[in-house]
């Protein structure tokens, strides 16, 4: 019987079986032997233990179209990352690491700011000139007033999204709003650290729609960009691609050659310098690991 891990806790997989329901199953010890570990949105057949009671053992995991290691997830169609406008404010190395590890894994993203009714003065603005170049769609929302929301759904409609981003931004509030039966518990947003509280401890698929799956996975708020060498960190920041082969210097970085095309677009406002910043940082990182 084939299905779908819609959730995974302390070694049970919850598989749901399309007009069957949702099993709780063990994964068989091959997996461990193999060191596979089965992911939320992996497709799976199963066999069943016990009719009644729901229960069975994850037999195959089928073929991944993609994986995802942090957060933990498989078969995704797009990230949906969620920062806040403000309270918290965006983290920007934090917010360009999500885009380029999904840049690297070649899983679209919608760009989500939430909490827009409370953006003072210039927020929104800032945020749009620093992404209007960074290669994915961008929207600003309010879970609290329900602002733009239907167009995110539309937007959700027939794909299975991961909704990924530093906890205190509102994630699962949106969940609660686009699947009303989730019930995920919210957390308020620390005003000494400006720090939200985890409220979500794994991750989870919620069926939005049809064939429409939101999968909400735990917080966090540091992302190691290091499985990739430093020379191929400037094919994922979009909006450097018009000034390659432009420089002085075939195979330059864009870090510390002179006759750079892409600082001379930093220096004439093309690329924003946040994004410059965080890419030099990024860069920086993956020429320490050589060391270690």
């Amino acid at each position: 019987m084939k299905g779908k891990i819609v959730k995974g806790i302390a070694g049970f997989y919850y598989v749901h079986v399309v007009e069957s329901g949702v099993y709780e199953c063990k994964a068989k010890g091959i997996f461990r032997k193999d060191k596979v570990k089965p992911l939320v949105g992996d497709d799976v057949d199963i066999e069943i233990l016990d009719v009644e009671e729901m229960t069975g053992n994850i037999t195959e995991i089928l073929p991944r179209r993609n994986e995802l290691i942090r957060p933990a997830a498989a078969n995704v169609d797009q990230a949906l990352v969620v920062f806040a406008v403000t309270k918290p404010s965006p983290h920007f190395n934090l917010l360009d690491r999500f885009l380029v590890m999904m840049e690297r894994k070649e899983i679209p993203v919608l760009l989500c700011f939430n909490k827009e009714d409370i953006a003072k003065d210039g927020q929104t603005a800032y945020l749009q000139e620093i992404y209007r170049h960074c290669g994915c769609p961008y929207l600003f929302v309010s879970a609290r007033r329900g602002k733009n929301i239907e167009e995110m759904r539309e937007l959700l409609k027939g794909k299975t999204t991961v909704i990924a981003g530093p906890s205190g931004v509102g994630k699962s509030s949106l969940i609660n709003i686009l699947n009303p039966d989730a019930g995920l518990e919210t957390g308020a947003v620390s005003r000494k650290i400006e720090r939200g509280r985890h409220t979500t401890r794994h991750s989870e698929l919620f069926a939005i729609g049809e064939d429409s799956y939101i999968m909400d996975t735990p917080g966090f708020s540091s992302l190691y960009v290091n499985e990739f060498e430093k020379e191929d960190l400037k094919y994922y920041f979009p909006e450097f691609s018009p000034y390659e082969g432009k420089c002085r210097f075939h195979g330059c970085d864009h870090v510390h050659e002179p006759g750079c095309a892409v600082k001379e677009a930093v220096d004439a406002g093309r690329i924003h310098p946040v994004r410059y910043e965080n890419y030099q940082a990024m860069y920086q990182e993956l020429k320490e690991k050589r060391r270690y």
